[in-house]
């Protein structure tokens, strides 16, 4: 099915509305120049710390209602595209449960549905945050979409993902899984590489019932897909979700510039990562 970016223009048109009315707020930052960080992106972060970065105690879930100026499609009765409020790119969107759906459960047959629905016309790199000690800002169930053109990289590291992929490059000393994806999967693909994934990451099995899964990562575009086993979500300062492993990493008041040059961004990863035993 050729991808026609319909979602994506409606989001950013729907972007345009939402600003105005006071209900979008974009994360105003600027791009440090690498000092021994590259290929890694770091942003100063120099607008306020939204809440969802903010140290804090239980919070409403903003998911249940959701924001109506956000809304940017229903996808049948099971989920809905909704804009990010604190949104790191235009378009950046949230592809959330319609009811409640615990982050920390296992993804389901209609969630790897929904993601091929909206990728089927708007595809990106696509991460999730499975916790809190992953990176996960709401309890709420969301995958989010970062989107990009056909041909355009996904990543700041999609030349080491690729390398990973071809045998090129010393394996990443912790748990994770990369495998190439081919074209034209299916929703029962996807599900495939997250279930067989998840299961040589000894994070259990998607299939069977059980308590909730320990932290994980999941970042996927068209060509490969990616899941990493956490112990931590923050180290120096810097908190790290899913967007860490692909390249993306975000300058706090809060963050040790001074670690970051001392030790390297691959350093951060490490610490965050499940180790490999």
């Amino acid at each position: 099915m050729p991808r026609t970016e319909r979602l994506w223009q409606a989001a950013l048109e729907r972007s345009d509305q939402a600003c105005r009315q006071g209900s979008l707020v974009p994360l105003i930052t600027r791009l440090v120049s690498p000092e021994g960080w590259a290929p890694f992106q770091l942003r100063r972060l120099c607008s306020a710390t939204p809440k969802h970065l903010r140290a804090a105690g239980p919070r409403a879930n903003p998911f249940l209602p959701w924001d109506p100026p956000l809304e940017v499609e229903r996808l049948g009765e099971s989920h809905v595209l909704l804009l990010n409020k604190y949104p790191v790119q235009a378009g950046h969107v949230l592809l959330i449960t319609q009811r409640w759906a615990a982050q920390n459960g296992w993804l389901e047959a209609a969630d790897w549905r929904s993601v091929l629905a909206v990728d089927q016309d708007t595809t990106g790199l696509w991460f999730f945050n499975s916790s809190a000690q992953a990176g996960a800002s709401q309890p709420h169930r969301h995958l989010q979409l970062l989107p990009r053109h056909r041909g355009e990289p996904s990543c700041p590291l999609e030349p080491a993902l690729r390398a990973q992929l071809r045998g090129d490059a010393a394996p990443w000393p912790w748990l994770y899984q990369l495998r190439a994806r081919a074209a034209g999967e299916t929703a029962s693909d996807l599900a495939t590489h997250y279930r067989e994934g998840a299961i040589a990451l000894g994070l259990g099995d998607p299939a069977a019932a059980g308590t909730p899964p320990p932290p994980y990562n999941l970042l996927f575009c068209r060509e490969w897909f990616l899941m990493i086993r956490r112990r931590q979500e923050h180290v120096a300062g810097f908190s790290i979700n899913a967007l860490g492993f692909a390249g993306y990493l975000l300058l706090t008041e809060h963050s040790n510039l001074d670690w970051l040059k001392a030790h390297g961004p691959w350093a951060l990863l490490e610490a965050v990562a499940t180790k490999v035993p």
